[in-house]
Parts: C-alpha cells; sequence; structure tokens
C-alpha cells in the first residue's frame, strides 16, 4: 500500500515585498504540516530498522507529521514547472544562501532574503519539508515528529555513547545530545556511577576517566533576575563542574531510552515529494497546490543534507510505491565520501568524521563511490547508485575541505586496486578546486588563519542549471573536472604537504582525516551498535588530497578566478589555534594567506610566493588576468553569464596593489 500523505496548510506569505522576478512574477510561501501514514508491511518500511516496533494507529499504519513549507510563484503557470526539493541541514534551510547568495534565515520573506534572485529568475517551486526526526520543534528549524520503538509495550533501552567539544570558555553544562537543536536520548538513571565519562585532548590519545563524583546528569540554570547559578537535575543535560576544557573531547557511555525510527525520515521525503509531483490531491482528498504544474522534480543537498541524497538513492527510496522516479536529478554538494548515521537504533543523524570531531561515528561506510567497486577488507562488491530504473542523473561537487576532512577521494578511487574509477555516465562531479565547505559563508572562529572565502556559489549556479538541461532536454553538462591519480593530480596528504611552500608563521597540518575500520558490534548491520566505543580493526582506507602548486593553491578540478589570478594561498584546511587543540585540523574551514603586496615585502619577510605587484604590474593587468579567466570558464560551461559579470565587476572595483585595499577572494555582488 502506498504512503498517505495528508496536507495541512495553515499560512500563506508574501515573499519579498511581492517584487515580480523578471518573467516568473511575484512568489508567495505556503506553511503547514504534512501528516504520513505507512503500512508496517510495505517493502519499503521492512528496511527501515524497528519500524515493526512502531505504535500504529486505528488504520494499522505507522503515523507521524511535520513541517511543510513551499515557495513557488504566485502564478505557477510562469515558473519552469521545476520542484526543487531543499533537504534541510539540521532544521535550516541551505538553498537560497548556496544559489541565491541569500543570508540565511529560519524565516525567509524579505527582498533580502531573496539575495540575488537565482531561483526566482529561473522559475523554480522550492519544497522544505522536516525530515530529520532528532531535532527538537521550534520556530526556527524544519523538524517531523516521529514515533518512537517500543518493545513488549515498553520504550527500548540501550548503552549509547555521545561526544562533547565546547570551543569556549567557560561551558559547565550540555545536552546529551551534544546540540541545543537535537533532542537528546534520556538516561535511564541519574547515578553516574552506571555511566562513563571520559576526555582526551585529541582524537588518538588515551581516555581519561572523569570521576563519576566530578559530573552530573543536570543543568546549569541561572535565574534571569537574581543571576544566581542553579544545578537542576536532569535526564537529557551533563554537568561538570570544572568546566569542559576547550577542545578536548568529552565522550559520554550511559544506558539510554527514547529511540526513535528515524528511517521514516527518508519515507517522509519519498511520499511528500512523489504527493507534490504526481497527485491531484493528497489521501485527505485536499487538492495538491502544485497538481499539473510540475514536469522534473529535483534533490539538492549541502554538507549532511548531501549524504541525505546519497542514503536516499542507495536505500532504493527514489522510486515511488506506484513506480514513478522521485528525483530525476539530485545535486548533492560537499557531502564527503559518506551517507548516514540515521537508519539505526538510537541513530545520531548529525554527527559525523573529522579529525578531531566525531572520529569514530558511522557514517563513513563502505560503499563510497557511485561506481561499483570491492570493499578491500570484506567480500562485497557495491555501489551507491545500483538500480538503474530508479537512479537518478546526479551532479555533484566537492571542495578542498572535503579531501582533507571528509575522505572525498573515496568517492572516484577504487578503494582495492587504488586506481582512479571511470564516474558512471549519469553522474558528473566537479572538484571546487582550493575552497572550503562552507563557500564564501564560512567561518572559523577557533582557526589559526583567516577563512578562505573562495566563492563556490558562480559553479553551483552553473550545475543546477547543467542538471535541469541534462533532465528536461538531454543535453549533457561539461566534463568531470576531478584530480587524479593517473596525471599525478590527486597524491597523499604526505606528499602535498611536503610540497606546501614555506609560509612565514604559517603552521601545516600533520596529516589529513584518516578513515579507518572500525568494529560496531556484530548486529550493526541489522542497526544496532553494540560497542561503545567501537573496535578499531587495524584498517584503513587509502586516502589522497588534490595536488597544489608552487602557491599552495589546488591544481586540479574547476579553479575559480580567485586561484587562476589568486593574491593568496587558498586551502581547504585550517588548524585549531592555541588552547582549542591546537594544530588539529578545524572543523569544516579553509585558509587565506594573503601574498605579500610588493617584492620589497616579500624579500624581507622571506615569504617564497611571488608577490601580486610581481604578477600582475598594477591594477589593469590583475583586471585583464581575471577577464581571461572569466572567459575560460564561461566558454567551458562552468559558469554563467550573470557571473562572469560579477566577476569582472568585482575585480575592478578591487585593487590589490593597492597598499589601502585589504586582501581576501573577491566579494561578488547579487
Amino acid at each position: 500500500m502506498p504512503s498517505k500523505v495528508h496536507l495541512q496548510f495553515t499560512e500563506k506569505k508574501i515573499f519579498a515585498d511581492n517584487i515580480n522576478f523578471e518573467q516568473t512574477g511575484p512568489y508567495e510561501r505556503l506553511i503547514g504540516k504534512a501528516i504520513y501514514e505507512m503500512d508496517p508491511e510495505d517493502s519499503q518500511a521492512k528496511q527501515i530498522v524497528d519500524s515493526d516496533k512502531a505504535k500504529v494507529n486505528s488504520k494499522g499504519l505507522i503515523e507521524f507529521h511535520g513541517d511543510i513549507d513551499i515557495l513557488k510563484p504566485v502564478d505557477l503557470a510562469r515558473g519552469n514547472h521545476r520542484l526543487l526539493y531543499d533537504v534541510n541541514n539540521r532544521g535550516k534551510r541551505t538553498v537560497l544562501r548556496n544559489f541565491n547568495d541569500a543570508p540565511a534565515s529560519a524565516d525567509p520573506l524579505s527582498v533580502e532574503h531573496a539575495g540575488n534572485g537565482f531561483l526566482m529568475r529561473q522559475g523554480y517551486t522550492i519544497i522544505w519539508s522536516g525530515w530529520q526526526g532528532d531535532i527538537l520543534p521550534s520556530k526556527d528549524q524544519l523538524s517531523i515528529e516521529l514515533p518512537e520503538a517500543y518493545q513488549n509495550g515498553k520504550r527500548i533501552r540501550g548503552r549509547i555513547r555521545s561526544e562533547f567539544i565546547a570551543d569556549e570558555e567557560g561551558v559547565i553544562s550540555l545536552p546529551l545530545s551534544g546540540n541545543t537543536s537535537v533532542r537528546s536520548y534520556e538516561t535511564i538513571s541519574l547515578d553516574t556511577e552506571q555511566a562513563t565519562l571520559t576526555r582526551r585532548q585529541n582524537e588518538a590519545d588515551p581516555r581519561l576517566l572523569v570521576p563519576p563524583t566530578d559530573w552530573q546528569f543536570a543543568r546549569a540554570s541561572v535565574n534571569s533576575e537574581t543571576g544566581r547559578l542553579s544545578i537542576v537535575p536532569s535526564a537529557t543535560d551533563i554537568y561538570l563542574a570544572d568546566g569542559f576544557s576547550p577542545g578536548w573531547i568529552y565522550e559520554l557511555i550511559y544506558e539510554a531510552e527514547g529511540s526513535r525510527v528515524m528511517g521514516l525520515g527518508m519515507e517522509a521525503i519519498r511520499s511528500l515529494i512523489s504527493t507534490l509531483r504526481y497527485e491531484s490531491h493528497d489521501a485527505s482528498g485536499t487538492t495538491n497546490p502544485l497538481s499539473s504544474y510540475i514536469d522534473n522534480a529535483y534533490g539538492f543537498g549541502s554538507s549532511l543534507c548531501a549524504r541525505v541524497l546519497r542514503q536516499f538513492v542507495y536505500d532504493g527510496f527514489n522510486i515511488d510505491a506506484k513506480s514513478r522516479k522521485v528525483f530525476d536529478g539530485i545535486y548533492p554538494h560537499v557531502s564527503g565520501g559518506g551517507r548516514l548515521f540515521m537508519n539505526t537504533r538510537f541513530a545520531q543523524v548529525g554527527r559525523f568524521p573529522r579529525q578531531h570531531e566525531e572520529h569514530q561515528w558511522p557514517s563513513e561506510r563502505y560503499p563510497f563511490a557511485y561506481s561499483e567497486t570491492t570493499d578491500p577488507f570484506q567480500p562485497n562488491k557495491d555501489s551507491v547508485l545500483k538500480r538503474p530504473a530508479s537512479d537518478p542523473l546526479v551532479i555533484h561537487t566537492h571542495t578542498a575541505t572535503e579531501y582533507w576532512q571528509r575522505h572525498a577521494s573515496t568517492g572516484h578511487i577504487d578503494p582495492s586496486t587504488l586506481t582512479d574509477l571511470a564516474i558512471p555516465e549519469n553522474v558528473r562531479m566537479y572538484f571546487l578546486a582550493s575552497a572550503q565547505h562552507g563557500g564564501a559563508s564560512g567561518i572559523g572562529t577557533i582557526s589559526q588563519e583567516i577563512p578562505n572565502t573562495n566563492a563556490t556559489s558562480p559553479f553551483m549556479r552553473a550545475c543546477l542549471t547543467a542538471l535541469d538541461a541534462w533532465v528536461s532536454q538531454g543535453v549533457s553538462p561539461p566534463a568531470n573536472k576531478i584530480p587524479k591519480l593517473k596525471d599525478h593530480s590527486l597524491i597523499t596528504p604526505k606528499e602535498a604537504l611536503a610540497g606546501f611552500p614555506s609560509i612565514p608563521d604559517t603552521n601545516t597540518p600533520a596529516n589529513a582525516s584518516q578513515l579507518p575500520l572500525y568494529d560496531y558490534g556484530r548486529d550493526f548491520d541489522k542497526g544496532i551498535i553494540s560497542n561503545h566505543p567501537p573496535k578499531d580493526t587495524g584498517k584503513q582506507y587509502t586516502l589522497y588530497v588534490p595536488n597544489i602548486d608552487e602557491d599552495g593553491n589546488d591544481t586540479a578540478g574547476l579553479r575559480s578566478p580567485d586561484i587562476q589570478v589568486p593574491i593568496g594561498t587558498h586551502t581547504g584546511w585550517s588548524l585549531r589555534k592555541q588552547g582549542f587543540a591546537k594544530n588539529e585540523l578545524a572543523n569544516l574551514t579553509g585558509s587565506f594567506i594573503p601574498f605579500p603586496r610588493t617584492s620589497s615585502e616579500r624579500i624581507k619577510k622571506n615569504d617564497p610566493r611571488l608577490s601580486i605587484e610581481e604578477r600582475y604590474g598594477n591594477h589593469h593587468g590583475y583586471i585583464q588576468a581575471i577577464t581571461d579567466a572569466v572567459d575560460d570558464l564561461l566558454q567551458g560551461g562552468y559558469i554563467l553569464q550573470e557571473d562572469a559579470n560579477r566577476y569582472i565587476d568585482a575585480a575592478r572595483k578591487r585593487d590589490p596593489t593597492d597598499q589601502n585595499t585589504m586582501l581576501f577572494p573577491l566579494q561578488l555582488q547579487p
């Protein structure tokens, strides 16, 4: 039986002051809830861990509900008849920031929230909905209420592990989830003797026991009137009297209850998009507001959300109960090699491994690539795409950060033969050279260097345009642009670090984040983790990073005008500063290290990199070099004309040879 979707829209809001977006006209938002009902005997339900342990309603169906928000042309006939599903990131919308260069907003309504208007000018209908079952309900984030799993009428219990890293001074209390926006699994006992808390400065250091008398299951609360601190017992919080040392890794292992059937989040996406795309009415007979206006559907996800899309197609959700394709095309951006820690009992969906943070969490598991490969450690052959009848067309982009922190090379290198993989015909992969995970919007409060704000959105706008032409017109996108072993544009981290220029007062990483094979317990394939912490098998996957030029900038992939005509070194990595686990990789930020302005400055500082003056001579020379780089990318189809214009305008407004000009990557105006 197909899942049932009941749409309940409660608000209609004018978007961007009702302005006209060229031929598309004004936009509006429809806001409400979607109620889902899934047959527990459905073949897809049987793949969802603990779906057989969820309570059913009077119809014998698993019922759950979540937020829905549609941003659409007021007159759908003037739109492009394309549905674009924005997989929200921990409840936060991303698509307007990534494509429209708009500021982040939990309630996008103003002209400012439209940014440069790209998606509106193209005519897209944008869908947001709750899918992540551990996000707490709030007006500031999209959420979904998934059912708990019960066994013999009782809440399921189990031993689980949580990790905390405080990247600021003075933190004495945290939710057990480690994140104030994420629901915590409740401890079954406030007795700290029944749990284990350890701390270590770096990931590979021995775990040091924190005595049970030094911490509590409690929440620190400050009275707003008196300023008095109270310690309140809590089954969902941890309190450490001496505070969490900044940058240190704290690990708590405890007995919890309250596991939700997290895998139902995938079914929510599948059934909602299928209903909005294909049906004239919902299961209650309510008219589908998009009925007859959607020709194609695309899914976009950035970071965690990109991993959602990869897991979605891997698990077979891209075909609905009537054998219709859900998404014609997907665009996963900056996923790294991972998928999700979601279809698991006591799942912690948002956690993912980096060098220092959450290194042992299981979102990075074979298979990594869209192409079929053999696992070198287990007799398996598998791939992310393996269902030709329902697999979507895929455009996938990575930045340099994903190679250093998120194991991106596993997506196009055979893990057994350590050779370049052939990219499937229905996939295009592009490496956004010398960019950081968050593009121009990334920040780095604990980093040693200035964040690398090399813009990625121009490439992303071109990629979405190419995906649409590929799906709707059969026009093949530009060729793959990724680093490769065969031409030495992909190398080991050791080789890359050995070739990095000796820039004064600049530290480099000891290594990229590694990818060991962990043993999570004998029932892990059934969605149950029993080893806390997981056991290190002593095996690890081989990883590679992009090669660099004499300036430290990446040589392969899509090199933006900022990288082809650089005024500094742009990396995908940055290092934690003193007091925050110094010299460990700093989350997902990159670094920007400006060149010396003049030859005399270069000589004085003993900087091996040519100065800006020596490279371009004057402002005119810089503008001409940027123009040439822009023309090259435009001719290749890797950027759009509007972004070519933006780059040239930005170069004209900024003279890097002027001593009074601050040095940073080009700032593109809407």
